[in-house]
């Protein structure tokens, strides 16, 4: 049995015709980051935490959009450090995890194509809210929010 080696270009062009398929472009992305934070912003325990740090929105939810696409799509926009970036956050608690992928799923649902793209990006969203949940929280934490 042969194993064909990819090129970076020949995996990037995969993901990017298959976030294609799943109907995942940049307009998908900006609907989803501007209703998404909407809600966020609107959240009784989310919103105040956000708005505490965050002092120009329209500049924050363009690097979000660059954030996503960069996951979803592999588009390369994003060359920011989520992690310190988040760790700004001031009165973070695990359950707050919970209710971020409580809002991200709702709005995937509402809006995205197939049940195969809200799996595709909440696959995506899990890992990543697993990661920041380890920076603060440690692994203990981790695990007992599973």
């Amino acid at each position: 049995m042969a194993y064909t080696v990819r090129s970076a270009a020949e995996r990037r062009q995969d993901i990017q015709e298959n976030a294609a398929r799943l109907g995942i472009d940049d307009a998908f992305i900006s609907q989803l980051v501007e209703t998404f934070y909407a809600r966020v912003r609107d959240h009784e325990n989310l919103g105040p935490i956000f708005e505490r740090v965050i002092d120009d929105w329209p500049a924050h939810l363009a690097k979000l959009k660059d954030f996503w696409a960069s996951v979803a799509m592999n588009a390369g926009r994003y060359s920011g450090k989520p992690v310190p970036a988040h760790m700004k956050l001031d009165g973070v608690r695990p359950e707050h995890f919970g209710q971020w992928l409580g809002l991200f799923y709702l709005t995937l649902e509402e809006i995205s194509p197939s049940q195969e793209t809200v799996d595709y990006f909440m696959d995506r969203a899990e890992r990543i809210a697993q990661s920041l949940q380890y920076a603060y929280f440690g692994v203990e934490t981790l695990q007992r929010c599973r």
